[in-house]
């Protein structure tokens, strides 16, 4: 496997690791962002299947995170504040000027990390790390934060996340990539399968804050995709993981029949927000010029819950000061063989 890390205009450098099937992540050094993924499908053809944009510039106008390393806090915080050790928090609303999202008015997604790469025997690895300073964005104590891509001769991608506080904090890091198997320009993704590890969501206000003190359970609703099949419903929910909070999981398969690619997810995050590019009707068309549509892909954010610091129900996602978060993300791609 080799490394080639490239200008990315002028702003940021691009990385490519590509393995010995040719399968290749181009990671850029500004957000963290999975800006191309090329995948084998039955018959060996590569296609790109992540959405993203040529320039950071559109990355900087585009919208919608595309991509990037989400933090300190990835989905929603009620209101933008939360209460910890007898203080109110007060963050950046900055969805609809009333809810604090993926980190506020400039998060992870738009922070140049420092990367080196490391090429090694059957895989490479690109090691990003970023200091959030005490303060930005509203949240408390100076986070060291690091995160790892791992990409395999068997077409396996980690992801992992570290970070260090030293000051008890909100910790709730992502990634969000959003794929289309067929490759990013396949249109629609609602006509591909998909499977959850999961028989409870969370049921949101027109916020899109949970508006329950307990997650529903997805038995005879539309949210059940507890067996793999078509996705039909648009999907904007967090899902609750089987298993214990913190444990490793299979979360998650994602298949297009019609390539045969296939996308299984494991985490040792309790949740996975699920979002099917509802409202990806940007101007900013993506990489080739590209259009943007609605239903164009599907984002699987392992994570805790959203609005964690204001719910003590859930696991919680605080890092206490002095203490280590690390959390592993995989990625397995594959092909499945056409049904008969």
């Amino acid at each position: 496997m080799s490394i080639l890390p490239v200008p990315f205009g002028a702003k940021a450098d691009a990385y490519t690791m590509t393995n010995r099937h040719g399968a290749s992540l181009t990671v850029l050094s500004r957000g963290g962002i999975m800006q191309k993924l090329l995948i084998p499908d039955r018959q060996g053809r590569l296609r790109d299947v992540i959405c993203g944009f040529d320039s950071v510039e559109d990355y900087d106008v585009g919208g919608g995170y595309q991509g990037a390393l989400i933090g300190r806090y990835g989905n929603r915080i009620r209101d933008g504040r939360f209460a910890l050790n007898g203080k109110t928090y007060r963050l950046a609303c900055n969805e609809g000027g009333v809810t604090h999202l993926h980190g506020g008015d400039c998060g992870f997604d738009r922070r140049i990390w420092r990367v080196r790469a490391e090429e090694e025997q059957g895989y490479d690895r690109l090691i990003l790390t970023y200091l959030s300073p005490d303060g930005e964005e509203g949240f408390p104590g100076n986070l060291s934060v690091k995160v790892t891509y791992t990409f395999t001769d068997d077409t396996v991608l980690h992801i992992d996340y570290e970070a260090t506080c030293d000051a008890d904090t909100p910790c709730n890091l992502t990634s969000h990539t959003y794929y289309n198997l067929s490759g990013y320009d396949g249109g629609s993704v609602m006509d591909h399968h998909l499977q959850l590890n999961a028989d409870y969501y969370d049921s949101v206000d027109e916020r899109m804050i949970p508006d329950a003190s307990a997650p529903a359970p997805v038995k005879g609703t539309s949210f059940d995709h507890t067996v793999l099949g078509p996705i039909s419903s648009p999907l904007d929910h967090n899902f609750h993981l089987r298993g214990e909070a913190r444990e490793r999981k299979h979360a998650a398969t994602y298949l297009d029949p019609v390539s045969g690619r296939r996308l299984d997810l494991y985490t040792d995050m309790p949740a996975v927000q699920v979002y099917t590019a509802c409202v990806m009707d940007g101007e900013t068309p993506f990489k080739g010029g590209v259009p943007q549509r609605l239903f164009h892909a599907i984002a699987l954010e392992t994570q805790f819950a959203p609005d964690s610091p204001n719910r003590p129900d859930m696991p919680s996602c605080i890092l206490r000061a002095g203490q280590t978060f690390r959390s592993r993300t995989t990625l397995v791609f594959s092909v499945e063989e056409e049904r008969k």
